[in-house]
């Protein structure tokens, strides 16, 4: 299994699980939520924070808030 901080650029994949004690509610409530799917779009230079699409929301989040989200990738980047 995989977290959101392993997928490479452009992977898309499906949330599995969240730990709702560590992830913040604000991006729960963007819909990182089990069963929704998030594309990787890019990494800052020095790797954090990921710049995510979950949603058709871009949102940018700190690489230790990913490792907390487990995701089953569904196509592998280009």
């Amino acid at each position: 299994m995989k977290t959101l901080a392993q997928l490479k650029i452009g992977q898309k994949a499906q949330i599995l699980d969240v730990n709702i004690d560590t992830i913040p509610l604000k991006l729960l409530e963007m819909g990182c939520l089990p069963g929704n799917f998030v594309e990787l779009l890019q990494i800052a230079p020095l790797g954090d924070p990921l710049y995510i699409d979950v949603n058709d929301s871009h949102v940018a989040i700190r690489k230790e808030t990913a490792f907390a989200i487990t995701v089953e990738v569904v196509n592998e980047a280009l």
